[in-house]
């Protein structure tokens, strides 16, 4: 079996078929980054015809987590590999938090016009920058911005609204 590490403490098992497979899903609410590398995926492996899967929602009432499910689902199903039982468990413990996603995930949410979690312990001062024209003068506009994990700022220096990733 391989084993690959994936942000924090998760371990995904199995042929790297199987784990790319799962990994790859895209987050419902933000398509163009993987559940690997939001950190959601805390967990696959293969056991005989079985699959296991477990994924931790970035909040306790999220709601993808359905829609994360059955994606996975449906790509272990079409894979084609034969497998009697698929398992998906909906994990809370160790919790999900901003420091799961990786540099990728953190990269292609910038990208996005979304600005990233911040990290205290890479980046010690911390300021809230705008994903569209790098300055570092936002304020809030909201505490909720599209999705619960998210907040709506605004730019001072190019006026546009924006989201920003909370910190958990």
């Amino acid at each position: 079996m391989d084993a690959t590490r994936l942000s924090g403490d998760a371990v995904v098992t199995g042929p790297p078929i199987i784990k790319d497979l799962v990994g790859a899903v895209p987050d419902p609410e933000l398509p163009w980054v993987t559940i690997a590398e939001l950190g959601v995926l805390r967990g696959a492996r293969i056991s005989g015809e079985r699959a296991v899967v477990e994924v931790t929602p970035t909040w306790s009432g999220c709601p993808a987590i359905d829609a994360i499910t059955d994606s996975i689902r449906a790509v272990l199903t079409e894979a084609g590999f034969g497998l009697e039982q698929i398992e998906i468990h909906t994990t809370y413990s160790p919790a999900w938090t901003t420091d799961d996603i990786t540099h990728d995930g953190l990269r292609k949410l910038a990208q996005a016009g979304i600005a990233p979690p911040r990290r205290p312990a890479e980046d010690p001062q911390g300021a809230t920058r705008c994903p569209l024209c790098d300055s570092s003068g936002v304020r809030p506009v909201s505490e909720f911005g599209a999705t619960p994990c998210k907040a709506l700022m605004v730019c001072n220096a190019c006026l546009e609204p924006f989201d920003r990733f909370k910190e958990l």
